[in-house]
Formats: C-alpha cells, structure tokens, sequence
C-alpha cells in the first residue's frame, strides 16, 4: 500500500505544480493589467510621469518610452520572465514584465510594468519538502489505522484462522466461533462450522464402516479357513480335490491378508495413529534386520546396515515399524538370492538397496495399489502403497531409483 502511494502522490504533485504555476501566472497577469489601468488615471491627473524613462527600473516599477502612431497600432501586449538585480536580496531574481501601449493625445508610449513572481527552485524545493511530509504521515496513518482498527475489526477472522490451523477431524476437535458484528464474518463462521460438521460426521460414519467392515469380514474369513482346515484333517480326499482345496485356502488367506492391509492404509489416509513420539529409527532398523535374519538365511542373502549415524524422527511407533519392515521385506522378497541388501542411514535419510530384475521399475505406478511387480503370490499389491502413505503422513519423501541395484529413499527434514 505504502508503495502505491508513492507514485500516486508524485503524479498528484506534478500535476498540482504546474496547476499552481498557471494559478499564480494568472493573477501576477491580471494584477499587472490593473496597475496598467490604475497608470491610466494616474496620468490624467499628472502627465509628468509621461517624461520618466526609468529603463533599468531604478526608481520605479514602470517605465514609458514614446513609439510611433505605426509602432502604437500594430503593438501588442505581452508578458514575459526576466531576471533583474534585487538590492534587498543581492542578487538576481524573476521578475515578470508587462509590455503594453497606451495613447494620450497626440502622443503614443509603451508601457513597461515589472513585478515579482515566485522563484520556482524554491518553490519545487519547499513542494518536496511538504510532500515528503505528507507521504510519511499518510504511511503511519495508514499503519495505524490497520494495526489498530483494521486488525480489531478482522479479530474474528483471524481466530477462526488460528483455530482452523490447529483443527484435526482425527482428535474430535471442535471449533469455537463467536458471533461477530459483521455480518459477512457471521456468513464465513456459519459456513465453515456447517461444513465441518458435515466433515466430521462423514469421518466418523466412513471409520466406523471401515471397521466393522472388517471386523465382519474377518469373522468369516477365519471361519471358513478353519472349517476347511479341518474337513482336510478329517477326510481322505483324493490329489485333485486336495489342490483345489489348498488353492481356496490361498485365495482365503490372501483376502484376509488384503482386507487387513486395506483397514491399515484407510486407517492411516484417515489419520488415526494419533499418538507420537522420537524413535530411533537406526536401532529400530537393526531390530527389523534381526527379525528378517532367517528369511534372509532361507535366501541365502545377507542384509548389512551402515548405521554410523542416529536417525530419530517423530512418528508413531506401529507405524514406524510398518514402514521399514515393507521396504526391508520388499527388498528380501523381491531381491535376487546368494546377493547382499545395504541398508544406509544418515541423520537426514534412510536408504535400502538391493540386485533383483534387471531393469528400472515403472515409477509412475510403482505406489499405486495393487500394483505387483513380481508373480509372488502372496503379495497383496499394497506394501509400498502402505509406505508412501505413512512417509507422506509425517512429510517424509519417499522416492525409487535405479542404477544397477534398486534403491528406496527416505528423506527426513532438516528438523525431526
């Protein structure tokens, strides 16, 4: 704003310059065409002042120098900008000169009448001066009244701000909005608490879905699973029907593997690990590799961590786990067997490495769900998915690149 002013204020005093120079012309003009009339009637009175031809303007204001009858009609008036000697001043300064001529009887004059006019320096001089001034108080008037009275009038806006800043649907926070004397801020507080609610009800109605959706798939899965168990125990069945049923049993397994990852990823797009807190992620790590040392035997594959550095950032601690033991289980699963997993971690990143196909995996899909990038049957296609959602719960950047081994990146912020 105080910008804006600046050239808007310069052009008004441009503009106001040049008006006032043409004011102030103007009436130097018109009281030098009076003191030509006052001239007039003073001659009628005493035409002795006829014979003063006081050219350099010693004695008076005014001098009169005889011309032609031809010089008299073809004269015109005019005003014009001089310098003349000022004994007061000492110096030279503007003057303005009126030029006319005038009859008296048979004879003819030119007139000369002199004033003194502005002296435009110090006008432009003082005019920055004042308008300097002006735009400093109009600067500190403007700051005043927005730190005084326009920030009191947008007081409520401000509060409904801070608190939508720190409002999470996850904690069941609720808002508190006053009522306010404008009535566009009674429109915003009504609108925004009515779309909260609605919000809020349909987080809630879509968790509870999501629970009991798996709770009463779950219940069935593992009825039916068991049920199938059994019948195997307790009948002598031929080859085939003993392949047909160990494939429903996968089938079963793998829905009850895919309904338990899909409750874990909407619990975590729907923010419902609330509880936090510094983890070590480097010992969490070594306690993963631990978990993972007799797959990786089975493999004949080995997993080395570089942990010369603490790495701990705030995170939930399930959540935490989930994600390294995907992308540690990703890398022993999909890995090539009799080859080595580097685990690398730095106190800003977190990086695992492994040989497996040998080409650059599709990046663009890579994290979607259900996305398979191996035959393995019993993935669910939901691993990374899982792990991106969790990396970009606590604004972590997960990122995938390939150069003659995989490599999958956690980089943390600066801060924990």
């Amino acid at each position: 704003m105080a910008i804006l002013l600046l050239p808007l204020i310069t052009g008004w005093a441009v503009l106001f310059y040049f008006a006032m120079l043409d004011e102030i012309y103007d009436s130097l003009d018109d009281g030098l065409e009076n003191q030509k009339f006052l001239m007039l009637q003073r001659i009628e009175n005493d035409p002795t002042i006829l014979k003063q031809n006081d050219s350099k303007f010693e004695k008076h204001v005014y001098n009169f120098t005889p011309i032609s009858k031809a010089g008299y009609l073809d004269f015109k008036e005019s005003y014009r900008d001089t310098l003349m000697y000022m004994l007061n001043e000492r110096d030279y300064e503007p003057v303005r000169i009126f030029e006319s001529a005038i009859a008296y009887g048979d004879d003819h004059y030119k007139l000369k009448i002199v004033t003194s006019m502005v002296e435009e320096d110090d006008l432009v001089e003082d005019m920055v001066l004042y308008l300097l001034c002006l735009y400093l108080l109009l600067v500190f008037s403007i700051l005043f009244m927005n730190n005084l009275l326009l920030r009191k009038i947008w007081q409520p806006f401000y509060d409904l701000i801070t608190q939508l800043r720190d409002f999470r649907i996850e904690k069941h926070t609720s808002l508190h909005i006053p009522n306010s004397n404008i009535e566009e801020f009674n429109l915003l507080n009504s609108t925004v608490d009515r779309l909260i609610r609605k919000s809020t009800d349909k987080y809630v109605a879509q968790k509870e879905f999501i629970e009991n959706a798996s709770h009463e798939l779950q219940t069935p899965l593992a009825v039916s699973i068991n049920k199938l168990e059994l019948f195997l125990e307790n009948n002598d069945l031929r080859e085939n029907q003993l392949k047909d049923l160990s494939t429903i049993m996968d089938s079963l397994g793998k829905l009850t593997r895919l309904n338990k990852s899909l409750l874990l990823l909407s619990k975590i797009e729907n923010r419902q690990f609330e509880k936090e807190e510094i983890i070590d992620l480097t010992k969490l790590t070594l306690d993963i590799a631990a978990d993972f040392k007799d797959l990786a035997a089975h493999k004949k594959m080995k997993i080395n961590v570089d942990s010369g550095t603490a790495l701990e950032y705030t995170i939930n601690v399930d959540l935490a786990i989930i994600l390294l033991t995907n992308l540690i289980k990703n890398a022993l699963v999909h890995g090539k067997r009799k080859e080595q997993i580097h685990v690398e971690i730095k106190s800003n990143f977190w990086e695992i490495r492994n040989f497996g196909a040998l080409k650059e995996l599709d990046r663009s899909s890579l994290f979607t769900r259900f996305k398979h990038t191996s035959n393995h049957k019993n993935s669910t296609g939901l691993g990374l998915s899982i792990s991106m959602a969790i990396a970009q719960r606590y604004g972590v950047e997960l990122t995938y690149t390939f150069q003659g081994m995989h490599t999958f990146r956690l980089q943390f912020p600066d801060s924990p």
